[in-house]
């Protein structure tokens, strides 16, 4: 269970710093917030995801860790600027 654990905030981090290094720093809030959200929702995510699917679904569990880090993340994205809207008819 350890070892999952440790899985879990690993893939986590790996994917907090790859949405970092791939998205611009204008886009994210500061990198104490993005680093520390991947894999405290990647453990999250895994370990609601073994506790529902048991013991004998790893793949399934990584695969809920990464996309609850993913999810979680996605949420701090910054809108890329701002757009001209057409006025809302009356």
């Amino acid at each position: 269970m350890l070892w999952h654990a440790l899985a879990f905030a690993a893939l986590g981090l790996a994917v907090a710093s790859a949405v970092m290094r791939l998205l611009p720093a204008t886009r994210l809030p500061s990198r104490r917030l993005v680093l520390p959200t991947g894999p405290v929702a990647a453990l999250t995510g895994g370990l609601l995801a073994r506790a529902i699917l048991g013991p004998g679904h790893l793949l399934l569990t990584l695969l809920a860790a990464v996309a609850v880090a993913a999810a979680l993340l996605s949420l701090l994205i910054r809108p890329s600027g701002r757009r001209e809207s057409a006025p809302h008819p009356a």
